[in-house]
Order: structure tokens, then sequence, then C-alpha cells
């Protein structure tokens, strides 16, 4: 399939991404958003999706979002509307209704939770290393502007690690050399969009690094933020990213878990690994999604508990690889 095939013809087009847009979503749909834009003016286009962190407002048209749902979007029909980054309808809220009453919808993905289903055109690609990956492979290459490049970028370089998770391959870093001869000022979108942090959120990473426990002879590391420490330090869920994976980054640890509680007994729970734990499997189970070395998932009860449900998981993971390994079928 080819973008410009799939919305050939069309008037009406809507794009939306998944719940707390991180640098894939935004960098998915705002670079379709923008594809759409520069190429077919005729189109009436609208992208939805809730507000995301501070640090992309370098992107093009990113004042253009409909952040929330409108009257008029309520009966929309959209000749198609296309989900970016999303494996489960449930994500999309609170724009599922306009995706349920467009003429023909579409799925571009690469969560290996994502059944490719849901939609009438699903473009799910769980070996690329993020859905902006997938988006690039379906667009004209000639056609791409430097705006479309720079979200496209972010994207990559959100769901990579900045090129150093295992989903990072040989076709990941051509596509951002490519992106790269387009001009884009890649060293800024690093910084700002990935590493760059305010005071307020330094401190709420060093209160997680400072309260975070060790378990599982050291291989296993997790914190959590409760709502009362959130509200000290007047944070959202949006202030939180980078914890998970500073934590991942600790000495000797092969996973780590970071909760903060979104409501009584409700936590968002983030998962990372770095070599051979399976943290879409564990997700899943939870009924929660992701990819191999990244998932999520919402839980309910205490934390200690949560975590507690998470190691019973972990604990059969670590002894099949010390299985194996000892048996030589693992590198």
């Amino acid at each position: 399939m080819k973008l410009d095939e799939l919305i050939n013809g069309i008037q009406t087009l809507g794009i939306t991404g998944h719940v707390r847009p991180d640098g894939d979503c935004i960098g998915s749909t705002l670079g379709l958003y923008n594809y759409v834009k520069d190429n077919y003016p005729e189109i009436d286009v609208t992208l939805y999706l809730e507000e995301a962190k501070d640090g992309f407002s370098y992107m093009s048209r990113i004042d253009e979002i409909v952040h929330e749902m409108r009257e008029e979007d309520k009966t929309a029909v959209k000749d198609l509307f296309i989900i970016c980054d999303c494996s489960t309808l449930d994500r999309i809220e609170p724009f599922a209704e306009v995706y349920e009453h467009a003429k023909k919808r579409a799925c571009i993905d690469h969560h290996v939770s994502n059944l490719g289903d849901f939609a009438d055109v699903n473009e799910v690609k769980p070996e690329a290393s993020s859905t902006c990956e997938v988006l690039y492979e379906l667009l004209d290459e000639s056609r791409i502007s430097k705006a479309v490049a720079e979200c496209l970028y972010t994207g990559i370089v959100h769901d990579t690690g900045v090129f150093k998770y295992s989903s990072t391959s040989g076709r990941t870093m051509a596509i951002a050399g490519k992106l790269m001869d387009l001009g884009i000022d890649f060293n800024d979108i690093i910084d700002n969009s990935f590493y760059k942090k305010s005071y307020v959120q330094n401190q709420i990473l060093g209160r997680a690094l400072l309260e975070s426990v060790l378990f599982y002879d050291g291989k296993c590391i997790f914190s959590c933020i409760d709502e009362p420490t959130m509200k000290f330090y007047n944070v959202t869920g949006k202030d939180l990213g980078g914890v998970i994976e500073q934590l991942r980054l600790t000495d000797g640890v092969e996973v780590a878990i970071f909760l903060y509680q979104t409501g009584a007994d409700e936590f968002k729970v983030s998962l990372r690994s770095k070599k051979y734990i399976d943290c879409a499997t564990i997700a899943m189970a939870q009924g929660g999604g992701g990819h191999k070395r990244a998932a999520g998932f919402t839980a309910y009860g205490k934390a200690v508990e949560i975590v507690n449900r998470i190691s019973d998981s972990l604990s059969l993971q670590f002894k099949e690889y010390e299985k194996t390994s000892k048996e030589g079928t693992l590198d």
C-alpha cells in the first residue's frame, strides 16, 4: 500500500493517534498531516490528538491540532480516517466517535500487540523501529518536505531511544539519513524533544531515582510516584518522560518498572528491558501492549501488589532465560 493510493479521490480525512501521545505518536500523525497539507491542499484534513508534552513546538502546523472533541465532530462523516501508532481502539479516546463514523478506516502501526484486524486497511509492521518508519515507507520520497522530515525523524528518535534500542535496524538508519539530508536540524530535535527537561522535571526524576528499589539480585528495578507527590511538584504524566529510561540504564539491571498514580488505586505502568525480557508479553497479560523492550498498561491496586504481579511474570522469564543460557541455546 502507498498513501497516495489510499487517499486518492477523498475529500475529507481524519487522523488520530493514541492517548497521552509520545514522540512517535505525534511525529507520525503530524508527519502524515503535513504530507497531506503539502501535497493535497484540496483535501479537508483534521488531526485529532491530545496535547503532548512540551518540546515539540518546532514541528510545522502543530498549532492546528484539535485537542478536544468539538460539537461538529460528533456527527462528521469522514471519507477516510487513519489511526497512527495505536494497537487497539480503546486507545484513541476521546476521538473514537469520529473514527466510527468514517466511510473507510486505516491503521498504520508497528506494535507487536496490534493484531491488524480493527480497520479496513491495516499497515502493521512489528519489525519496524517506529510508526514513523512504517509511514516513511508509505510516502512518496520525492514529495517529503522538510516539515514532514522533522516529524518523522522525531518519531524515530523517540521510539529507538536515539538509535539505541534493539528495534533499530540498518533500514532505520538509512531512513534517518535521508531525512537528515532534507536539511532538518537533527541536533536540536534530539536535544529539545528527547533530552531537555525543566527544573521541576529534573526534581521529580531525582525523586524517582532516590526512591527506586532493586530486586531479583539487582536485575530488576522499580520506582513509583504517587498522587500526593505529583501534586506537590505540580506535575502530570507528561512530565515523567525519561524516568523509565534512566532507571533502565542502572548498572546490572535488565528490566525497569515505573509506576505513577492516576487515581485511587490506579497506576500507569511502564516497562523497559535491555536484552532478553519480553515486556510486551507481560503488558498484554495485564490488558496493555507495546514492544518487546518497551511496553505499558494501566493497573489497579496498591503499587506493591502491582509490582508483585509483574515480578511473578518476570521470574518465569528469568528462569527460562537462565535455563536456555545454560543449555547453550541463547547467545
